[in-house]
């Protein structure tokens, strides 16, 4: 293995800021068990966060960004895993307060290792990363809680983002009947390729008035956004539907009442893609390389270089990003 490898590093003092791609040895990687030879990473809001100064997401500097990595073990003291095994690592701490994916080597704990599901590519892992298998997980809980596609239309709200883009094209793909809402008119023929059947605006799903109890609109509900709009589409979501949250762009407060609740029956649904356990990430895993892959995926995922990557990480801050962005640390 070579001496020395390149990273894009995030470093902060107390008078400067930085995010440059640098040298670093195999001494600078933290404790794991498995060492891996990064082929692609992500980029993902959070990662975004990562790269700022004040995005309160990384514990201590100098530090290498990066949620998600897809690659091949160079080496293992886990025995479930073997020199030339092909791996995706996503959430636990990685990206957060241990070294990530933005870097051509990565040493992690064994048990935040996935297998390369078959008929998956290692590029293909990191156009779902981590918002692919939120969006999976987002999918598979509206499915647990009953939801089916005969029951009604599935709202997916912040529609040309990185999850939202996936779990429109899984619930298209899986026979739901999908209503995509975004604030990018420009976005239209994007979100039709990807399989919704309708399209609405931001203001159509957030009115400034929000009632307790509105119209029953929405059989279920992916929602990536959180804030006023959570409350929102829990008031118009049908009875024993069910609305599966998993961000908060819009912010954390969600001024709603018990109504939908208690009315209406309607469930709310965590979704928590960083310690979803480890049985259950690995089916979705395999899930996603077979009836939750899109067969649009080249559609959803665009690429970048691990030198263009702080303009991208400052784009997806700015909402300039369509879908996935893939980082190729090979080239």
């Amino acid at each position: 293995m070579t001496k020395e490898f390149k990273a894009l590093v995030v470093n902060k003092t107390d008078e400067d800021f930085s995010v440059n791609v640098e040298s670093l040895s195999f001494n600078d990687l933290p404790e794991g068990d498995v060492t891996i030879r990064v082929h692609y990473s992500s980029v993902n809001y959070k990662d975004g966060l990562a790269s700022i100064p004040n995005g309160k997401i990384v514990q201590s500097y100098p530090f290498v960004p990066g949620i998600d990595l897809a690659g091949t073990v160079v080496s293992s003291d886990d025995d479930r895993y073997q020199e030339g095994d092909e791996v995706v690592v996503t959430s636990y701490e990685l990206g957060v307060s241990h070294y990530g994916g933005y870097s051509e080597y990565a040493r992690v704990p064994g048990d935040w290792v996935v297998p390369l599901p078959e008929n998956m590519s290692l590029k293909e892992a990191m156009a779902f990363g981590t918002a692919g298998f939120t969006a999976a997980l987002s999918v598979h809980r509206l499915e647990e809680s009953g939801v089916t596609p005969e029951d009604g239309t599935i709202l997916v709200t912040g529609a040309t983002g990185g999850v939202g883009s996936m779990a429109v094209s899984m619930l298209a793909k899986r026979g739901y009947h999908v209503t995509a809402s975004t604030g990018k008119e420009s976005e239209h023929e994007y979100l039709k390729t990807l399989g919704s059947e309708e399209i609405i605006s931001r203001e159509e799903v957030t009115p400034e008035k929000i009632r307790p109890i509105g119209k029953q609109k929405w059989a279920g509900v992916v929602d990536p956004v959180g804030g006023k709009t959570l409350a929102s589409v829990l008031s118009n979501t049908k009875y024993g539907g069910a609305v599966a949250v998993s961000g908060l762009t819009a912010g954390v407060e969600v001024p709603t009442t018990v109504f939908p609740f208690i009315l209406r029956g309607v469930n709310l649904l965590g979704i928590d893609s960083v310690y979803c356990p480890k049985d259950l990430r690995e089916k979705l895993w395999k899930r996603m390389a077979a009836d939750l892959k899109p067969d649009d995926l080249g559609e959803i995922e665009n690429e970048v270089t691990l030198k263009e990557l702080p303009d991208t990480l400052s784009d997806i801050l700015q909402g300039k990003v369509r879908g996935r962005t893939v980082v190729n640390i090979l080239s």
